[in-house]
């Protein structure tokens, strides 16, 4: 019987050549194998940042909102602020010119008062004495 198999390496160069084939293939495979995996991770990411996208658009344009309304309220406390420096100055400069409007009648009447309350006390003991 005569064998009609064929030898798998005859000579060592086909021997080396048959295995760095067999690495070669292996090395594929292993590449292949990465970028299903890689594909798969990207896939995955790419509905994350979906998800992400759909999940934060409403609370941007929330935190938009929000940052418009404390604008426009922080315009109104200025204006109120405005108003009430310009009130503090009004009652500061009416407060000075009651004073001076004031001050001195008033000092003048009490030093009346308490002049005519000596007077009045000294005529009291002259009488009290005579």
């Amino acid at each position: 019987m005569t064998s009609t198999a064929l030898p798998l390496a005859s000579t060592a160069a086909e021997t080396a050549a048959l295995v760095a084939a067999l690495i070669a293939a292996v090395l594929v495979v292993g590449v292949l194998v990465v970028l299903v995996s890689i594909q798969a991770t990207l896939r995955e990411l790419r509905a994350t940042t979906d998800e992400l996208r759909r999940s934060t658009a409403p609370l941007l344009r929330d935190v938009r909102d929000v940052v418009t309304q404390a604008s426009s309220e922080l315009e109104r406390v200025d204006g109120v602020l405005v108003a009430a420096e310009s009130i503090s100055t009004t009652v500061d400069s009416a407060s000075k010119l009651a004073y001076l409007a004031f001050a001195n009648p008033l000092i003048k009447a009490v030093a009346v008062t308490s002049g005519t309350g000596r007077a009045v006390r000294r005529l009291r003991r002259r009488r009290v004495e005579a």
